[in-house]
């Protein structure tokens, strides 16, 4: 039995009241609570708010779940809704969701009642809860992770969009018997959210990068190193920029913005991936933007990259591969401590579907080399 009230740290669950009307008009209408959940009135106005607290919410609970107003636990005033929902009986499974107002976010707020609800479903005897996320909704998959959810998986095509087109939703899972406490994160944060050694510096990606980033990603000399050999369209630039922190926070891949650290203009990219991590391994790759190179930033921007890799990701060993003429990116990987190791013959696709060759250079993390 799911009960009526619950307690979360700094707030509580309990039913919605009347009172809480105007509030809740004015956080479901915030939009960044409308930007992701497409299937709300727009504008949501307070019919809306008392339709639901009078309908929809105790609808909720007649079909197996419950919609919880989300209160502060000294005022009692509305700070978010939280529930379970698409319950599947036969299963034991259902679909975490909440929401937070925003007068009331950078509090724990959202982590707090995620793990309260989590643990008042198992309680109640629920083995599976899923809690869904858009890609370029960083905040709840953060959330995820700190409630005890793991990153399962791509659920394709299962959001419905405004205009009635589907996009991917992310599936993070917590099972009953998983461990208490965050889910220990792949990639972590970088330190004060950068690396620098006062002359480069990285930090992630992030949306206002699309500029700097269309524009090198289009230089035929980076085209001609890209797989496949086409330079990118702006809209794909701007989604890699949108969704850097999700593949991120999933554990993918780690995609930087590389500076000048003296003015913090963008002077490139680089990225590591991590294709391997059975063996301990990922791939780096780096790019600059043509008045940057020469500099000196390739050698400072691997080292950097190479420090965190070893030391806070705790990789064994990084690799990289270039054209067999890309001598410029062969001569910065050398510099950066990467040793040649070989010519895999064949390994890209090329130009009219030929092949490639490849040059293998390799980093071993410190003491294992």
């Amino acid at each position: 039995m799911i009960p009526e009230v619950v307690a979360a740290g700094p707030v509580r669950l309990r039913p919605f009241l009347a009172d809480d009307a105007d509030d809740l008009a004015a956080g479901c209408g915030d939009p960044e609570n409308l930007r992701f959940n497409p299937g709300m009135p727009r504008p949501y106005t307070v019919a809306d708010a008392r339709w639901w607290i009078t309908e929809g919410a105790p609808a909720a609970r007649a079909a197996g779940g419950v919609a919880y107003a989300v209160a502060d636990a000294g005022t009692d005033r509305l700070v978010g809704g939280a529930g379970l929902s698409h319950v599947v009986p036969g299963r034991d499974q259902a679909e975490v969701g909440y929401w937070v107002a925003p007068w009331a976010r950078r509090r724990g707020i959202a982590t707090a009642v995620t793990r309260a609800l989590a643990e008042t479903a198992f309680r109640a005897g629920l083995v599976r809860l899923e809690l869904l996320t858009h890609a370029e909704n960083p905040a709840s998959q953060r959330v995820a992770l700190a409630a005890g959810f793991r990153h399962e998986g791509v659920r394709r095509a299962a959001g419905r969009s405004r205009d009635g087109g589907r996009h991917d939703l992310l599936a993070w899972v917590r099972l009953g018997d998983d461990p208490d406490g965050p889910t220990p994160r792949v990639l972590p944060d970088l330190p004060d959210g950068r690396l620098t050694d006062g002359v480069v510096t990285l930090r992630r990606l992030a949306p206002d990068d699309v500029e700097p980033l269309h524009r090198l990603h289009t230089l035929p000399e980076v085209v001609a190193n890209r797989v496949p050999q086409v330079a990118p369209t702006r809209a794909a630039i701007e989604r890699r920029c949108r969704v850097a922190e999700s593949h991120w926070l999933v554990g993918a891949s780690a995609d930087f913005a590389v500076l000048d650290a003296a003015t913090g203009t963008v002077a490139g990219g680089c990225a590591l991936v991590y294709d391997e991590p059975a063996t301990g391994q990922a791939m780096v790759g780096f790019s600059l933007l043509p008045e940057w190179r020469g500099r000196g930033f390739a050698g400072g921007l691997l080292r950097l990259l190479a420090g965190w890799a070893f030391d806070d990701v705790g990789l064994a060993r990084l690799w990289a591969g270039t054209r067999p003429d890309n001598v410029g990116a062969q001569r910065s990987l050398e510099r950066a401590g990467f040793h040649r190791e070989g010519l895999m013959r064949g390994r890209l696709p090329g130009p009219d579907g030929s092949r490639v060759d490849s040059v293998l250079y390799a980093l071993p993390a410190p003491g294992r080399r």
